[in-house]
């Protein structure tokens, strides 16, 4: 799946073009490396997306195409929310 895509449906950013310009801005990164939002995430790959304030990392759980609102965020682990020093 798209990466673009991925965050859109597991609602850890809530507009895919929202998602689109966080890639393109060089924000993402999978398992360390920069994202595009066309990179294809898999399971068990790690997330990370730098915010103005703050990082979020995350590690892949599920993939689907359709998730319900209240079951997304068991498509995913957060691994850290810190505040970027």
């Amino acid at each position: 799946m798209r990466l673009d895509k991925y965050l859109k449906i597991s609602r850890i950013i809530k507009r895919r073009t929202v998602a689109k310009e966080a890639c393109e801005s060089g924000r993402v990164f999978i398992n360390g490396k920069l994202a595009k939002p066309s990179s294809e995430v898999n399971e068990e790959d790690i997330i990370e997306i730098k915010y103005s304030e703050k990082v979020l990392k995350a590690k892949i759980m599920n993939i689907s195409n359709h998730v319900l609102k209240e079951n997304a965020n068991q498509m995913y682990e957060i691994i850290s929310d810190k505040k970027d020093n």
